[in-house]
């Protein structure tokens, strides 16, 4: 293990409790005047699909860029697998399995398919760069067996005719896809997603929502995303939290959080005409994943 990682798991602190796979907890994070974050707490169980939903502005990519180190907050913590953390740093939440895509695409573009994924298993090289340039002894081994992986993530995806393709000559929904499995190459256990669907085409959409849920079945890999397509969160989601202007309104399941009064006033749209009226709101349509409804 590395020296770092051993550094911050040694002045953790463990919750003798059972806990979620990953907690957050009344986190608070300010930028000069602005409260991107007020107090906000929520926990996700492993192999679930969580997702983060609220309105531009809400806090959603600042709450990732907490949960993997990029922001630290003036309050709160970050708890993994019952041990907390003050400070995340962003390659200690790569080595503790957190993994995280970004709404804006950071690929490269002149490199492969192949090469673009191969790049997400560079966390988990042993060899040096110079053994590795070389392509000698243990390195020529190592890189044989991420060469496998990173094929078998090319199968998964679906996109065996572009491996020896530039990415920059690919469509977007399939960067998309490549950005997904250079994520998946890194063989985290905690997936953040921001905003992937964004962007695309009805049927990019579906496909990308089949992507991820497979990865949550099959890899068992927990998927925490950040989406404002209402129709691809009902769906997929097992649970939803919501925020507004950084603090939390709602939490619960899909169906849960589209009937909560507060976040269909602050969100979804009001659906009542008074605090009086008994009436349930107007349902959301679910339709198929990625239909906007």
């Amino acid at each position: 293990m590395p020296p770092d990682l051993q550094a911050a798991l040694a002045t953790c602190t463990a919750d003798p409790r059972r806990q979620a796979v990953l907690e957050v907890r009344d986190v608070s994070l300010s930028f000069g005047g602005v409260q991107a974050l007020d107090a906000v707490s929520f926990d996700v169980v492993e192999h679930e699909v969580r997702s983060i939903i609220g309105p531009n502005g809400a806090g959603k990519s600042s709450m990732l860029n907490v949960i993997n180190g990029l922001y630290e907050p003036q309050r709160g913590q970050i708890w993994l697998r019952g041990r907390r953390f003050d400070r995340m740093l962003p390659h200690l939440a790569a080595r503790l399995g957190i993994a995280r895509t970004f709404q804006g695409l950071a690929l490269f573009g002149r490199m492969s398919v192949l090469d673009n994924i191969m790049a997400g298993r560079n966390l988990r090289m042993r060899t040096g760069l110079l053994a590795q340039a070389l392509r000698i002894g243990p390195a020529e081994r190592e890189e044989i067996e991420h060469r496998r992986v990173a094929e078998e993530i090319i199968d998964f995806l679906e996109i065996q005719a572009h491996r020896r393709t530039a990415v920059g000559q690919l469509s977007y929904g399939l960067q998309k896809r490549v950005d997904l499995g250079r994520a998946l190459a890194m063989e985290p256990s905690i997936l953040l997603l921001d905003e992937p669907t964004a962007g695309m085409n009805l049927e990019e959409k579906q496909d990308m929502c089949r992507f991820i849920l497979a990865a949550n079945d099959e890899f068992g890999t927990t998927i925490v995303l950040i989406e404002h397509d209402m129709g691809v969160v009902m769906d997929i989601s097992d649970r939803v939290v919501v925020l507004d202007h950084g603090r939390k309104i709602g939490d619960g399941t899909p169906e849960q959080v589209r009937n909560d009064r507060a976040v269909i006033d602050a969100y979804l749209g009001v659906a009542h005409d008074s605090a009086d009226d008994p009436s349930p709101p107007v349902p959301l349509r679910r339709a198929a994943p990625g239909v906007d409804g």
